[in-house]
């Protein structure tokens, strides 16, 4: 399944950053790329942190592919952090995690598509030269998942919404911004993991969304894009150490 990606335009691709810890798939990655892009220059990291320091070192892709479940981060948060990073270049997003929620998730905040990692390589193949050519690759089967009105909210609310979190809340909010599991962050704040399933609960409840993976996007979408001069300072102050 293909889409037009809209704003972007077709170019050649001299450089990708491939950033996955997974040995031998990360090599199928390599073999890919140099099938699809001959020449091109490959940079690996196994980590968001490293990719994020090969990027500091004047290297500049002209692709991404990305893992979601990495060793320091997991889910859509370290996508959003490397669009940060890169806004004008495209990120193939590839991983295990293939929900349709998941994946409309990664699509909404800007991946140029998506491939799961069971996926044929003859697959991998095609999502390459459509995002290539200006297209978004979408996985087969895909179906997108749809959004109830009260999700289509503007800034101001998210905003306001953040600021009503408790402070219990919003520390177990940043830690699921950067991609903590429920038992990392029962140890790091010291409370039972079924006291923080219970503030999560609590928390999803309170910003209007179903899952962790929404609750990240709705928070970090209002860091990224911003709204009014107070309420992307509450969004930017929420993610700040």
């Amino acid at each position: 399944m293909r889409h037009e990606a809209l704003g972007r335009q077709a170019g050649p691709v001299r450089s990708v950053l491939v950033i996955d810890d997974h040995p031998l798939y990360g090599a199928a990655l390599e073999t890919a790329l140099q099938h699809v892009f001959e020449g091109c220059e490959i940079v690996t990291a196994t980590t968001l942190g490293d990719g994020l320091k090969a990027l500091s070192k004047a290297f500049s892709p002209d692709m991404v592919l990305l893992d979601l479940k990495l060793p320091d981060v997991t889910g859509i948060s370290g996508f959003l952090r490397l669009r940060a990073e890169l806004p004008d270049v495209p990120v193939v997003v590839i991983s295990s995690l293939t929900s349709d929620e998941v994946i409309q998730a990664v699509l909404d905040a800007g991946a140029a598509g998506f491939v799961p990692k069971d996926a044929p390589m003859a697959d991998l193949r095609a999502a390459l030269c459509d995002v290539r050519g200006g297209m978004t690759y979408l996985p087969k089967g895909f179906t997108r998942v749809r959004r109830a009105p009260e999700h289509q909210r503007d800034s101001h609310d998210i905003a306001r919404r953040i600021a009503e979190l408790t402070p219990q809340q919003t520390r177990i909010m940043k830690l699921i911004c950067v991609g903590k599991p429920n038992k990392q962050i029962a140890y790091e704040m010291d409370l039972a993991e079924a006291t923080v399933k219970a503030h999560i609960t609590a928390l999803l409840r309170r910003l209007g969304v179903q899952n962790r993976t929404q609750a990240a996007v709705l928070v970090e979408s209002a860091s990224l894009d911003g709204a009014g001069v107070g309420e992307q300072s509450d969004a930017q102050a929420f993610l700040s150490n």
